[in-house]
């Protein structure tokens, strides 16, 4: 009697555990990332009252089996479904993650290292990424300063927006190229303006600048100038250029003519009257008042002056008053395009022909005494053209040439393919210099001309400038970037962990490591969702594995839910109540059966 009554309370206690799990998986059943536990039973066979016996050849009978007589049920063990793989939720939020295969996330809590399962991260007030629940630290690999890769040694906090990682740093733009078709009969390529190509790029502080480039066609077959017209900082203002080391040649190439020949006229009703440009009887302009004579040799005077002809003297621009000279002479460009007009001035008999720009005709009618680009001295000013006008610049100039700084870009005759530049076969690129201008934050820019063509394009050219290589392999290297803040952080598959900058840049940050055992069902569960390693679970190395090394992923914006079968609970359940209540029977009837035995005894 006593043996049943034993039995019965051990399956009570039993099915109470049994209970107890059951009850534990049904409250878990939303809990992210929980393992399902199961409960196995053991019998109790405790009590032998005849122990086997074999076959007696001698008597002739037969062996009899054991009488064992079981004193209950006991807990064999507690599993953990822990590589059962629990459904998705999609949560939109970055740092939450789903981890797939028999991996583990690694936290710490500063000391001790944990696993879990719950990819529910945030980050932290010191950057650091971190779960949501008990504010455990994700540990990772860090990335190596030298070579920017991930260096897969220890594992240790991933700190992943500190002050360093908040911006990206600006470069300057080193290389640029220059593609897209020159067409001959494009109006804007053989106008005296040019046609006007932009670079855009950034010097080392990470401020974006503008080089304005002119080409322009000559009269030689397939030969083009190429020059640096001017350079604009962010806000339109052009970048002083006139104190370069070396002059502005120092830049983009030496000073050189062009052939390119044309007729400047004087428009109707202009005419010269010694210094003084008149449109009938209104004086225009005065070359006396426009002319520095104190700079040796004399130069035309920049900015502005005051016109002390007029009571009360007037204020003018320069600029203004020479534009007004070019425009007098029909010309279409502005008045820098207009001074580097080359002319050649014939002498009078006996004299030596010289060339000169109109700059320096204007200079010489001033009283400048100037320099030719090729022959002696000028000659007397208005002689040599015919117009009657002795002593004056002459109303009418015939040009040869056009001066300018920077290169020639040639194409073959026959094909349109580029071909060099100042007409050296292979040479395809020329260098800004920007290191000239004399602040460290400009860089040089080295500019491949040789996608250029030129071919018929129905009168429109598209030559265009980009800024970094176009090289093969190479796309993009060399831009430059302006300074970038971080605008987002993205967890790939493998774990590292990508910030985008608004700069168009990304930067490696770090990967989380992941934990894999031996024996992950011998993990010991602890608080909060995690894992603590123990001995028949196998320890954890310090290092990590790489969570696609057996092809498993993590998957963002998802976190995994618990592995909970409700059905399977709910019949586990019965089936236990159903013990529980047989149990209970046994030991009611165990007590009436002993009760009537007591009776009988007395």
């Amino acid at each position: 009697m006593m043996r049943s009554l034993f039995s019965g309370v051990s399956g009570l206690k039993t099915h109470q555990t049994r209970m107890d799990v059951i009850g534990n998986n049904i409250a878990n059943v939303n809990t992210t990332a929980y393992k399902a536990s199961s409960m196995t039973f053991a019998a109790l066979m405790s009590q032998t009252t005849q122990k086997a016996s074999g076959a007696n050849a001698t008597t002739g009978t037969g062996g009899v089996n054991p009488r064992q007589i079981g004193l209950g049920v006991k807990g064999a063990a507690i599993n953990v479904n822990i590589t059962g793989q629990g459904s998705s939720q999609s949560t939109g939020n970055p740092f939450d993650l789903m981890i797939t295969g028999s991996n583990f996330f690694v936290v710490s809590d500063g000391s001790t290292n944990y696993f879990t399962r719950d990819g529910s991260f945030y980050v932290d007030g010191s950057g650091n990424l971190a779960m949501t629940s008990v504010g455990y630290t994700v540990m990772g690999w860090q990335v190596d300063e030298t070579t920017g890769n991930i260096k897969k040694d220890t594992v240790s906090a991933l700190r992943i927006m500190s002050t360093a990682n908040m911006t990206y740093p600006p470069e300057a733009t080193s290389e640029a190229y220059m593609g897209g078709i020159i067409d001959e009969h494009d109006t804007d390529v053989t106008s005296a303006n040019g046609k006007t190509v932009n670079l855009s790029f950034y010097d080392a502080l990470g401020y974006d600048y503008t080089a304005k480039f002119i080409i322009r066609q000559s009269d030689d077959d397939k030969i083009y100038s190429l020059e640096l017209d001017k350079i604009l900082d962010s806000t339109g203002a052009e970048v002083d250029l006139s104190r370069v080391d070396g002059g502005t040649e120092a830049l983009f190439g030496a000073a050189q003519t062009l052939e390119k020949k044309g007729t400047l006229t004087f428009l109707t009703g202009y005419s010269w009257n010694g210094t003084k440009l008149m449109n009938g009887n209104d004086e225009v302009a005065d070359l006396a008042q426009l002319i520095d004579t104190t700079k040796t040799p004399p130069v035309f005077k920049t900015g502005e002056y005051e016109d002390t002809s007029v009571t009360p003297p007037v204020t003018k621009k320069v600029e203004d008053e020479l534009d007004k000279i070019a425009k007098a002479y029909g010309y279409e460009g502005n008045v820098k395009e207009f001074f580097a007009q080359v002319y050649t001035q014939t002498a009078a008999a006996g004299g030596t022909d010289m060339k000169c720009t109109v700059e320096q005709m204007l200079l010489a009618q001033g009283g400048a005494t100037i320099t030719a680009l090729e022959g002696g001295n000028a000659p007397a000013i208005g002689t040599v053209l015919g117009d009657g006008q002795a002593g004056n610049p002459p109303s009418k100039v015939e040009t040869t040439g056009r001066r300018f700084e920077g290169v020639t870009i040639h194409f073959n005759p026959k094909t349109g393919v580029f071909a060099g530049i100042g007409g050296a076969e292979g040479n395809n690129s020329v260098t800004l210099n920007l290191s000239a201008i004399g602040r460290g934050n400009f860089s040089d820019i080295k500019i491949d001309l040789s996608e250029l063509g030129n071919f018929d394009n129905k009168g429109t050219s598209t030559a265009a400038a980009t800024s970094g290589s176009n090289e093969d392999g190479r796309v993009g290297y060399g831009s430059g970037r302006r300074l970038g803040d971080m605008v987002g952080i993205a967890i790939q598959q493998d774990g590292k962990i990508f910030a985008s900058y608004d700069n168009g840049m990304t930067r490696l940050l770090g990967q989380i490591a992941t934990a894999r055992f031996a024996n992950a069902s011998g993990l010991e569960k602890a608080a909060d969702n995690l894992y603590s390693a123990t001995l028949n679970s196998g320890e954890f190395d310090g290092i990590g594995v790489d969570i696609t090394a057996d092809g498993s992923y993590m998957s963002t914006g998802q976190l995994e839910m618990s592995n909970v079968d409700l059905s399977s609970e709910f019949t586990e359940m019965i089936t236990t109540q159903r013990g529980f209540q047989a149990n209970s029977r046994i030991i009611t009837v165990s007590d009436t059966l002993l009760e009537e035995l007591t009776n009988l005894k007395r």
